[in-house]
Formats: structure tokens, C-alpha cells, sequence
């Protein structure tokens, strides 16, 4: 073979590289990500359809101005109802971060020991959770109890479960994913086995618990436990790309919340209002972290407090795939919007 001949092959190779290469990229996501940014946040928030959204709410907060609402797509998109900015939302495992505050709340007045193992408040789960006997409060509240996910079960959301019982099942007798204490793996049994617990040592539903310690200080008066808690048509349809069915009155387990509601926590929650004293904001820290993403069949939410710009950004969206670039994509919305909130404060 000559050198030209060996210089010709060498450059079809890296031609064919290149066009592999380029098969490869992620278009939707740099689509998204290069084209200019809007002025506004409306006109942002008009692109959802474009982000493969069938519906989004976005609201913003910026310390000493009224909150903005904004919205686009379909609250429902077989009726073509326009997205209502004041529906109530699935939110997923943003609830995590009122659970939290509820755990760190029951702390302060003696009522919960982040140090007392599972097994402390929960003796029938020994020798069904390894570990139990040492996996403390603390550790779950963290994620570093080691205790399996239920909802990575194979094909979980193909058939989700509905009853606490049933999720704590898929997990029962799986080997620990890691000693307690001794990693970090995100697992919702963590949080089934928490709200236990507390419902347990309270001899009560903790959502009454939330209700007079969380929500009624804040006035927060469309924040809900389920969905058998609300009017279903208050409720923002949710999708999933292939399947054609509404998904919201599945009942898996969500806190429900409107984005003014979920706005004003995360607000109370960063700026320390809804905290007894410093003690109990003491113990949450420790603990937990002041912002949350939730993820669900037909539901995405980012609630965040940006302390720069002084702002609660939350956003909906209402169409979820858990396959290619879905979520890239809401995350890719939602930064945007937060640079054009970003560059109205300068």
C-alpha cells in the first residue's frame, strides 16, 4: 500500500468518525442551549412547546415585588385547556424537603432522636432490612441508610404501586447497597420508612402535623397530601411521550402544591421564617438540603431559592420521558429563565 493510498484511508476513517460522531449529539439539547436568549421570561416559557412540553407554569419571586406567574401549553391538552399558572401540580420528591422540616421539627421538641436507629421505632423490620439496627434517622433523612430504592424495582413505573406496604415489599430482604453511613444513594424508601415513623410517634396522619406546623403559618392554603385530597379538576394534566392516557389521577404517592404555594415555602424555608428558633433551623441544616427537583410520570418540578439575584424560581412542566433528553431539557428551560430573571434585577 502507497502512501497516498494509506492517507486516503486514514481520512475516510476519521470521515466516518466525524459522521458517527455527529449521529451521536444530543441536537435537541444543543438546539436549546445555543439559540439566543429571549427578553423576556414569557416569551421563554412560550418555547415549552419547542422543549417537547405539552404544558409549563413558571413562577418568580424577587424580594420586594409582587410574584410573577407566567404560563404556556395546556393545562389539558385533549380539551386544549391553556395552562392555568394557579393549578395544583404533582410535586414529586419535593415533598422530601417538607418532610424533612417535619422530622427536624419533631427533633427539636423531643419527639423524634436523629441518633435512634430504624429498628428503635420500627422492631418488626429486623432481619427484613439489613442493617436496620444501625441505620439511624439521620442517615435516612441523608440518604446514607444503604436501604434499596423501591422505585428502581425492574419496570417499576410500568406498574407502580400504590399502597406503602406494597412499595416496602419490593425491597424487603434485598441485600444493603452500601454500610450504613458509609455512601450516598438517593432511595424514596428512605422517606416511605420516615413518614412511618412519624405518623408512628405522633399517633397521627403527619400531614395534619404539616398542616398546623407548616402550612397554616404560612398560609398556604392549596398544599394537599394526595390526590383524594383535592378537586381532580384543579389538578394539571400529566403525560408521558408514547403514552396517550392522563396520568393525573394516578395516585402515587405525591404532595400536591400550586407554584405560588410551593413558591412561598422555599421562601419561608431559605429566609428561616418558618423556623421556631435557631435551634430548629440548627438541626434542619444539618440534616437536609433548602432546595429540590421532583420527577414522576407526567410531572417534573424545579423549586429553587437563587440567593444572588434574591429570587424563588419554580417551573412545571407537565410532559415527562425518562429516556433521552427530557429532563436535560426542562433543566435547560429552567436555567434560562433564571439568567433572564437574572439580567431584569441588573
Amino acid at each position: 500500500m502507497t502512501k497516498k493510498q494509506r492517507t486516503w484511508i486514514l481520512r475516510l476513517v476519521l470521515f466516518m468518525g466525524t459522521l458517527i460522531s455527529l449521529y451521536f449529539v444530543p441536537w435537541p439539547i444543543v438546539k436549546a442551549w445555543i439559540t439566543p436568549l429571549p427578553n423576556t421570561v414569557q416569551e421563554q416559557v412560550n418555547k415549552a412547546n419547542d422543549y417537547g412540553f405539552d404544558g409549563i407554569i413558571v413562577y418568580v419571586d424577587k424580594a420586594g415585588k409582587p410574584p410573577k406567574f407566567y404560563s404556556a401549553g395546556y393545562k389539558n391538552r385533549e380539551n386544549k385547556t391553556p395552562a392555568d399558572p394557579h393549578a395544583l401540580f404533582k410535586i414529586a420528591s419535593v415533598g422530601k424537603l417538607y418532610n424533612a422540616l417535619t422530622v427536624a421539627k419533631l427533633v427539636r421538641i423531643g419527639k423524634l432522636s436523629l441518633d435512634k436507629s430504624l429498628t428503635d421505632y420500627l422492631p418488626e423490620l429486623k432481619g427484613r432490612i439489613e442493617n436496620a439496627d444501625r441505620i439511624t434517622l439521620r442517615m435516612m433523612v441523608q440518604h446514607r441508610s444503604g436501604i434499596p430504592n423501591y422505585t428502581d424495582s425492574f419496570n417499576y413505573w410500568a406498574n407502580p404501586k400504590e399502597s406503602d406496604d406494597e412499595k416496602l415489599a419490593l425491597i424487603l430482604d434485598l441485600p444493603a447497597s452500601f454500610e450504613p453511613g458509609k455512601g450516598y444513594e438517593y432511595s424514596n424508601t428512605n422517606y416511605l420508612l420516615l413518614g412511618r415513623i412519624i405518623n408512628k410517634e405522633l399517633g397521627y396522619d403527619r400531614f395534619q402535623f404539616m398542616q398546623e406546623e407548616i402550612f397554616k403559618p404560612l398560609n398556604l392554603n392549596h398544599t394537599f397530601g394526595s390526590i383524594h385530597e383535592v378537586n381532580m379538576d384543579d389538578v394539571m394534566s400529566g403525560y408521558y411521550i408514547g403514552y396517550d392516557a392522563d396520568l393525573k389521577t394516578d395516585d402515587n404517592g405525591s404532595m400536591l402544591a400550586t407554584a405560588d404555594d410551593l413558591g412561598k415555602f422555599i421562601r419561608a424555608l431559605n429566609n428561616g421564617s418558618i423556623f421556631k428558633d435557631k435551634k430548629e433551623q440548627e438541626i434542619y441544616s444539618s440534616i437536609y438540603k433548602y432546595e429540590h427537583t421532583g420527577l414522576i410520570p407526567g410531572y417534573q418540578t424545579i423549586a429553587k431559592y437563587h440567593k444572588d439575584i434574591d429570587a424563588v424560581v419554580i417551573q412545571f412542566t407537565n410532559t415527562v420521558n425518562f429516556e433521552g433528553y427530557n429532563w436535560n431539557l426542562s433543566e435547560i428551560m429552567y436555567n434560562r429563565i433564571v439568567k433572564i430573571v437574572s439580567k431584569e434585577n441588573n
